[in-house]
């Protein structure tokens, strides 16, 4: 019989991108009201994978990830998209979204994005959100794609970034549990 133990918290990651880097400015302040104050943003990373949003957004679509502070509970990712969701509407213009906000959670094995879209590799994790396992992390290996990786998380800067994200999270998590949590 396996014995349930408290899952560990795990780092936030929110990736965003948008058709004007203008929007950064007054997103940035909304997202740490969602979730705290930043601990590491990427660089401006190219978003120029896919046309799936091309034709909602414009383009071209600029890239920025953001990793918070707070580590934050998993079970509270689908509240997280709720809140990021709201977000969105703010900067929609004609009911076309100008900005996409993906939240996430990063694990010593994982990163997880939520996702509003049901498929056949996502859990429901509850409040209408799934959970798409998007990388997994080896010892040999580093951040390993999957099949359904979304190209730009699959690519080598995007993983650089969430690879450094992953070393912090690892020294917030040995804090953490130098403390008395329960």
């Amino acid at each position: 019989m396996s014995i349930p133990k408290k899952p560990d918290p795990a780092k936030l990651v929110i990736g965003c991108f948008m058709n004007d880097k203008a929007h950064l400015e007054i997103l940035y302040p909304l997202l740490e009201g969602v979730a705290g104050p930043v601990d590491m943003i990427s660089a401006w990373l190219d978003f120029n994978y896919t046309v799936y949003y091309a034709k909602e957004m414009g383009s071209p679509l600029f890239r920025k990830v953001f990793v918070f502070k707070n580590l934050m509970e998993q079970k509270d990712l689908a509240g997280i998209k709720e809140k990021t969701n709201a977000v969105e509407k703010q900067f929609a213009e004609s009911d076309r979204r100008c900005v996409n906000i993906d939240p996430g959670y990063l694990l010593a094995s994982r990163f997880v994005l939520a996702t509003g879209k049901d498929y056949s590799h996502r859990i429901y994790i509850g409040k209408n959100i799934y959970a798409d396992l998007t990388l997994m992390y080896t010892k040999r290996d580093g951040f390993v794609t999957l099949d359904w990786t979304y190209p730009d998380y699959a690519s080598k800067n995007l993983i650089d970034f969430l690879s450094k994200a992953r070393n912090k999270y690892l020294l917030d998590l040995k804090v953490y549990k130098g403390t008395e949590h329960d």
